[in-house]
């Protein structure tokens, strides 16, 4: 059994413990600063609980030590720290973070590590990479790659057309920080919350728009190679409208924690999610001009006899593939690996990775 500590005990980090401790394959720890937070949890009797400060690195330098990987399900803004206390320890280190600064610390640390360094193993960035990297791939040159996701209410019923389903934090830092992109040839940054557009799936209108961190290192990766690449959010349309109108109208861009205390008192959570996939590649096979598609709808579900949310399963089942593959040593084990350089056909198939298979869509 691989010891692996899980730093964050809520919605997501709480599935990725209770995923690895059902395989019998893992010792599985579970960290938060919040000695309520661990006590509310549902896990069972086989992982452990850590009352622990990441901010208080002899602390976390105590609870990595010997262990195989640490998994941070923590906010953004934290992650840094978990990765530092991992380079220290030589732990291998795996994130789920869209944040694009903390990726470049990430990338970083990763130069001097003995270990890998696995950030955004979530689903965008994450699994998105994985699909796009597949899909461009098939084509001897590339024109556009197109990557659409968003986890949404399967029955809205406000004018936001929303409800949470994951970090309030992140989703605000997303919609609030500049977005790569490459046009036209070249890297650039894009204002979120712009670029609207609409399309249908399944016979549903959607938006999409401009968010940040989505496409991961994707642009790097693909640089010189792609005319047009763009990652952007799934929303029910009339989402972005009015989220504009509260941050740039109402300036609640500059006082985050005034809006995040609007959105967790005003919005209420649901576990009855779906999360929409939607990635487009157009470009040249031999000297035809083809566009490749991959689409995909996965729906809560019950794991282990309770309710998840689709967007805990997709993004636990991305950092736990992640790391099943690393166990496996079907990748690296020293330095940064970016998301594109895991391949989907290993990722799909395995026992976490199959939770996003299309065979289990079913309908709305």
């Amino acid at each position: 059994m691989k010891d692996v500590l899980v730093v964050g005990a809520g919605k997501i980090g709480s599935t990725i413990a209770e995923m690895l401790d059902a395989t019998g394959d893992y010792r599985v720890a579970i960290a938060d600063r919040s000695a309520d937070q661990l006590a509310r949890l549902g896990t069972g009797p086989g992982v452990e609980r850590l009352t622990l400060d990441v901010a208080d690195g002899e602390a976390l330098g105590r609870a990595l030590a010997g262990r195989f990987a640490v998994l941070s399900a923590a906010p953004y803004h934290l992650t840094g720290k978990v990765a530092q206390g991992a380079l220290a320890a030589g732990t291998h280190y795996l994130d789920l973070t869209e944040d694009v600064a903390t990726t470049r610390l990430v990338k970083r640390l990763a130069v001097e590590a003995t270990s890998a360094f696995i950030p955004q193993c979530g689903l965008a960035p994450g699994f998105i990479s994985i699909v796009a990297n597949d899909l461009a791939g098939h084509f001897d040159r590339l024109d556009t790659v197109k990557m659409r996701v968003g986890a949404l209410p399967q029955y809205p019923s406000n004018a936001l057309n929303y409800n949470l389903t994951w970090s309030t934090d992140g989703v605000i830092n997303e919609y609030c920080e500049p977005c790569e992109a490459i046009v036209n040839g070249s890297l650039r940054e894009v204002p979120p919350l712009e670029e609207l557009e609409e399309f249908s799936l399944d016979g549903i209108t959607y938006e999409a728009f401009n968010t940040s961190g989505g496409l991961g290192t994707l642009c790097e990766s693909l640089a010189g190679k792609v005319r047009n690449l763009n990652y952007r959010t799934i929303r029910y349309p009339g989402h972005c409208a009015i989220m504009k109108a509260l941050l740039n109208d109402l300036r609640l861009r500059d006082r985050r924690d005034v809006f995040k205390d609007i959105l967790e008192n005003a919005l209420p959570a649901t576990m009855q999610d779906v999360v929409v996939i939607l990635v487009t590649v157009s470009g040249w096979q031999g000297d035809r001009f083809l566009q490749e598609t991959y689409a995909n709808k996965v729906y809560s579900r019950p794991i282990g006899g309770r309710v998840h949310s689709a967007i805990q399963i997709t993004t636990a089942s991305g950092i736990c593939t992640v790391l099943d593959m690393l166990a496996d040593g079907q990748l690296p084990p020293k330095g940064f690996v970016r998301q594109e350089d895991i391949p989907f056909d290993a990722f799909i198939n395995n026992r976490f990775g199959r939770a996003y298979g299309q065979e289990l869509r079913q309908a709305a």
